[in-house]
């Protein structure tokens, strides 16, 4: 897949303002010549974020060129060059901290959803995302995420209708809201999250499209299998690498993971620059 070139544009410009990159003390000292620079992954990785690093550089200069050893999406090991750079020095010395941040961020997202797609080959299964995102870089880390091998849960509070414990706590009568949901929203999907077997059964009486069983152990995640077989059942919270074939064992559709976005340690890329 191919990101949006509007959200990455604004996701870069975003980023080099807020690095002031176009006022670089530092690279001003710097003589007005051509340089080649070097990308290195220092651990084993998915890549993830070519776009977003290509146009770090496209809105400092014109003249800077990349070449890639490998491809978005890949998996590459410790101690790859993936990227080879030439173009004005001062320009790829500014630019150099906005894109290796986007690097090492999506990357990372990437990555870590591939570990835990893998673990999910065997069961008919879908891996899904939150919202649990970077402010202002949602877009990025959602489609790291597919980068990765997973899906896409609802990318905002506008695409879904999704009641949860809150609204719970607010809503006089939840069949009554599901059916003023879906006069109002006939294309949205509908979605209940429970906290009990007793609320799953409230729900399914109201009949979503999808029930979000949150902080089920694999256990009540089967009882609720067995209660509720024909609405496809989502687990969500608690689930991590250890744990996730077990809630897949369940019979549940899909299994939405926070960490995925949330919880990502940074990939170790560098950058190093030599006269051209």
């Amino acid at each position: 897949m191919d990101p949006d070139p509007r959200f990455v544009r604004d996701d870069v410009a975003r980023a080099l303002r807020e690095d002031g990159a176009a006022a670089d003390l530092t690279a001003a000292l710097i003589p007005d010549f051509a340089a080649r620079a070097a990308i290195v992954c220092r651990q084993d990785a998915v890549l993830c974020g070519v776009p977003w690093v290509e146009e770090s550089f496209c809105q400092l200069s014109p003249d800077i060129e990349l070449e890639w050893s490998t491809a978005e999406g890949a998996g590459i090991t410790a101690d790859t060059t993936v990227c080879q750079l030439r173009g004005p020095a001062r320009q790829l010395l500014q630019g150099e901290r906005v894109a290796l941040n986007f690097l090492q961020l999506l990357s990372a997202t990437a990555t870590q959803t591939r570990q835990l797609a893998q673990r999910l080959e065997a069961y008919p299964c879908m891996l899904l995302d939150t919202r649990k995102t970077l402010p202002g870089l949602r877009y990025a880390q959602k489609y790291a995420v597919q980068c990765g091998g997973g899906s896409p849960h609802r990318a905002s509070l506008a695409e879904a209708v999704l009641i949860k414990e809150n609204h719970w706590a607010v809503l006089p009568n939840l069949e009554a809201a599901i059916t003023a949901a879906r006069a109002r929203h006939p294309h949205a999907r509908i979605m209940v999250e429970v906290e009990s077997l007793e609320q799953l059964r409230q729900a399914a009486q109201a009949r979503p499209d999808i029930i979000l069983l949150d902080n089920f152990s694999p256990t009540q995640a089967r009882e609720a299998r067995a209660q509720c077989p024909d609405i496809p059942l989502e687990a969500s919270g608690s689930v991590n690498e250890t744990n996730l074939a077990a809630y897949a064992d369940t019979g549940v559709a899909r299994i939405s993971v926070g960490a995925l976005t949330k919880n990502v340690r940074a990939i170790d890329f560098s950058m190093r620059l030599k006269r051209g």
